[in-house]
C-alpha cells in the first residue's frame, strides 16, 4: 500500500487501484453518520436553541457547519421527533428553541440501544487486529 501525503489531506491509494481514498472524507461520513443521534441526544431533556447546538457539537469536536445543522434540524422536525418554539431574546432576534416530541424521545430511546450494540460490536472488532 502506497500513502500519499499532501498538505492538507492524507491520501491512501492501494497499488492495484487507481482510486484515490481521501482519509478527510471518509472521517466526515463516520461524523456525519452519528449526527442525528448527537443531537436528539444534546436536546434530551434540554430545549436549546441551533447556536447551542452547533455549539456543543464543535465542543466535542464534531466540526458542524451551521448549513448542516439547520436542514437537519428541519428534516428531524418533519419526521416528528422534534418541535420548536420562538422565545424572545434579551441578546437580538427572537430564537427557535427546539425540543424532543415523544416519538423524538422513543426514537432516541432506541438510537442509545442500537449505538451501544454497534460501539460493542465495532470494539471487540478493532480489538481483535
Amino acid at each position: 500500500m502506497q500513502t500519499i501525503n499532501t498538505s492538507t489531506t492524507k491520501k491512501v491509494r492501494h497499488k492495484k487501484q487507481k482510486e484515490v481514498m481521501n482519509v478527510e472524507n471518509t472521517k466526515a461520513q463516520m461524523r456525519k453518520g452519528v449526527l442525528e443521534y448527537c443531537i436528539l441526544s444534546i436536546l434530551n431533556g434540554h430545549d436549546k436553541y441551533a447556536s447551542e447546538i452547533l455549539n456543543t457539537l464543535k465542543d466535542a469536536k464534531m466540526l458542524v457547519v451551521e448549513g448542516t445543522i439547520y436542514p437537519l434540524l428541519t428534516r428531524l422536525k418533519n419526521a416528528g421527533l422534534l418541535n420548536y418554539r420562538w422565545e424572545e431574546s434579551t441578546s437580538g432576534p427572537p430564537r427557535k428553541y427546539y425540543t424532543l416530541t415523544e416519538t423524538g424521545k422513543l426514537f432516541l430511546k432506541e438510537l442509545d440501544s442500537t449505538w451501544d450494540e454497534l460501539r460493542s460490536a465495532t470494539n471487540l472488532v478493532t480489538k481483535n487486529k
